[in-house]
C-alpha cells in the first residue's frame, strides 16, 4: 500500500452494485453554460524579480528560531514596498554609493522608503530572537 492509496482508498469493483458500476454519462452543459477555452496568449507576464533575506552573524543557529525571524522580516518589507521591494533596495545601494547630487529625486525617496522599511521589518523579523546585538537581515536581489 503506498500513500496514495492509504489516503484516497477506491472501492473495490466488485463491492459495486451493478446500478452504481453502470453509470449514465454526465449531462452535458446546453451551449450558453460553456466556457471558452483559456487563451494564453492574452496574459501579461509581470516581470518579477525576486529577493532572497537571510539573517546574519545570529550566535545561536537555531534553524526554526531563524527561518521564522527571516519570514516575519520578509512578510514585514513585503507589507511596506509591496512590488517595489527590489527597486527601492538598488535605490538604497546607489544613495550610498554616491553623492546626493548624483540622485534624482525619485531615487532619494525610493532609498529612504527602503530605510524605513527595513527598519520596521528588523524589529518584526528580532521581535522573539534575543541576544542580537551583531545579527542583522541581509537582503539581496536573485
Amino acid at each position: 500500500m503506498n500513500q496514495f492509496e492509504l489516503f484516497f482508498p477506491r472501492v473495490a469493483a466488485t463491492a459495486l452494485p451493478i446500478a452504481l458500476s453502470q453509470q449514465a454519462p454526465p449531462p452535458s452543459l446546453p451551449q450558453e453554460d460553456r466556457e471558452e477555452p483559456f487563451q494564453f496568449e492574452d496574459v501579461e507576464v509581470e516581470a518579477r524579480v525576486t529577493y532572497a533575506v537571510r539573517l546574519a552573524d545570529y550566535p545561536h543557529p537555531a534553524a526554526d528560531a531563524v527561518k521564522v525571524a527571516e519570514q516575519r522580516f520578509r512578510r514585514e518589507i513585503d507589507r511596506q514596498l509591496g512590488a517595489d521591494v527590489v527597486e527601492a533596495l538598488r535605490a538604497f545601494q546607489n544613495a550610498s554609493e554616491s553623492s546626493e547630487s548624483d540622485l534624482s529625486k525619485a531615487e532619494i525617496a525610493m532609498a529612504k522608503r527602503w530605510a524605513k522599511a527595513y527598519d520596521a521589518a528588523r524589529t518584526a523579523g528580532f521581535r522573539d530572537l534575543g541576544d542580537t546585538d551583531e545579527a542583522f537581515f541581509d537582503v539581496r536581489s536573485i
